[in-house]
């Protein structure tokens, strides 16, 4: 039986971004936290880590955040493809939710209208979350050893 390891770490508040963007910096505060939030959702993050899919997936998922946060703005299909260097056909798809990033981006805007997004980010380095677990599995094998020989002890009595 593994314990689990509790790791600190930060977590990011969303709540200041603004779900109807006034102005293009406002715009890129949402097409970040989209862009962010979706690539680092559970369902999503192992999907993303697939080296063949890992900069499609990426692309998509820029210009769908993108789109949003700036049709979320009042932007005009047009003005979106033509900052997003898409066609307006591609913007439509991402809006509508008909392509996978799209529809993905859109769930991740609701769930932060909604604010049910947390981030939480570690804050040790790799060396020690791996020292940690090497730990772990250190004080498992003693653990189970114990066990072993209460076991022994207990059929000996």
């Amino acid at each position: 039986m593994s314990k689990k390891i509790e790791v600190p770490t930060v977590e990011v508040d969303l709540s200041h971004v603004p779900l109807r963007p006034i102005g293009a910096k406002e715009v890129r505060e949402l097409e970040l936290a989209l862009v962010i939030a979706t690539m680092l959702r559970s369902d999503i993050f192992q999907e993303i880590l697939e080296p063949r899919e890992f900069t499609t997936w990426l692309d998509s998922l820029a210009v769908a955040a993108g789109a949003l946060a700036r049709e979320k703005a009042g932007y005009p299909i047009s003005k979106i493809a033509e900052e997003l260097g898409r066609t307006e056909s591609t913007i439509r798809n991402h809006l509508q939710g008909k392509t996978k990033a799209g529809k993905l981006v859109i769930e991740t805007y609701e769930m932060l209208k909604r604010g049910k997004i947390k981030i939480a980010l570690l804050t040790q380095s790799m060396e020690e979350v791996e020292e940690l677990r090497v730990k772990v599995k250190e004080l498992e094998s003693k653990l189970r050893e114990v066990k072993e020989t209460l076991s022994q002890l207990i059929e000996k009595l």
